[in-house]
């Protein structure tokens, strides 16, 4: 693992299966009555987010918390940012407070490569969404979701996403999900299909590693996975299609859609869902959609990626080990804690 997480294109196919089967191991503890790790005691870690957040603020901070690190919240809103403090002057702030590692999403596309880079903070960062470039743990949990559902949780040690068929559905143009995908799912060997309006698709997409189509319908019964991206208005500066009815009609997910998909094949989607404009109630609430899964994934996935920065670059799937030669897995570690 390199000392920072910005880009799911940083990602070799090593480093992202190494972090899949991490995450595996973690998901274990969630299974368990107690469902903390010691591995990181005493490590302050910062959620830096100038970005209105839920699901990913939650989730750092719950797999924070179960590897027993302290944790800071930090919220643009009602901050000194809200006077004009620079990103520097709060990075050397952190700075000056110690702490170990920085999460931080902000709406400038660049903004952790920026505090990665520049000097003013000597700690890992991870980038949880900058602007419409890139949401790397948003990746590694969607590839973990379909490892999971398509190979199996056991099968799946090991092994990337060769030869899947991966379609991301909506507005790709405005999307860090859509490039996080596309990077990874790549790396991780899947076969990658972008559906959406021509004007929803960003210039220079011919270069990316993936297929570009405008025809959902043509695209359904060949797809592994299905991702339905959220439309984002606060994002838009103007029209990018007649309605939201005619949106729905060409690029929207029902029932009837879903009926056209391989029985195998999983609905997927990042959150939040626009129900009735990108995906319907019945598919959402159907059990070929992921997206809950995607959640609970997403916090085994953080808590794996937080390990792999700052607790150790040991793989934490429990391995047989003799009495000399104990392992130093999170496993092994919470053993010794208990006796």
């Amino acid at each position: 693992m390199k000392r920072h997480l910005i880009s799911a294109a940083d990602l070799t196919r090593d480093d992202a299966v190494l972090i899949l089967d991490t995450a595996e191991e973690m998901a274990r503890v969630a299974d368990r009555p107690i469902k903390k790790l010691p591995t990181l005691r005493g490590r302050t870690i910062c959620n830096l987010f100038f970005e209105d957040s839920t699901r990913t603020r939650i989730s750092f901070e719950a797999a924070e918390k179960r590897l027993s690190a302290d944790v800071i919240n930090f919220a643009a809103k009602g901050s000194s940012v809200s006077k004009g403090e620079s990103l520097k002057d709060t990075a050397q702030t952190l700075e000056a407070m110690g702490v170990d590692a920085v999460v931080i999403r902000h709406s400038a596309s660049g903004a952790p490569y920026r505090l990665a880079t520049s000097g003013w903070i000597d700690a890992p960062v991870i980038n949880a969404g900058d602007g419409t470039h890139q949401h790397p743990t948003q990746a590694l949990l969607d590839a973990f979701t379909m490892r999971r559902r398509l190979l199996g949780p056991d099968a799946g040690i090991g092994q990337d996403l060769t030869g899947k068929r991966i379609t991301l559905v909506g507005d790709v143009l405005h999307s860090r999900v859509a490039r996080s995908n596309v990077d990874l799912l790549h790396t991780l060997g899947a076969e990658v299909t972008l559906v959406a309006p021509p004007t929803l698709v960003p210039v220079g997409v011919d270069h990316w590693p993936c297929e570009v189509s405008y025809d959902l319908d043509s695209t359904l019964p060949k797809s592994d996975a299905v991702m339905m991206l959220r439309v984002q208005r606060e994002r838009m500066n103007a029209a990018f299609f007649p309605t939201e009815r005619e949106y729905s009609r060409r690029y929207g997910l029902d029932g009837d859609r879903m009926a056209r998909m391989p029985e195998h094949a999983v609905v997927m989607h990042p959150g939040p869902m626009v129900r009735g404009m990108e995906i319907t109630a019945e598919v959402a609430d159907s059990p070929r959609c992921t997206v809950v899964e995607q959640v609970a994934n997403g916090v085994s996935i953080r808590m794996a990626v937080l390990y792999l920065l700052l607790g150790g670059n040991e793989p934490a799937v429990t391995q047989p080990s003799s009495p000399a030669a104990p392992s130093a897995t999170p496993s092994r570690t919470e053993e010794k804690q208990d006796r």
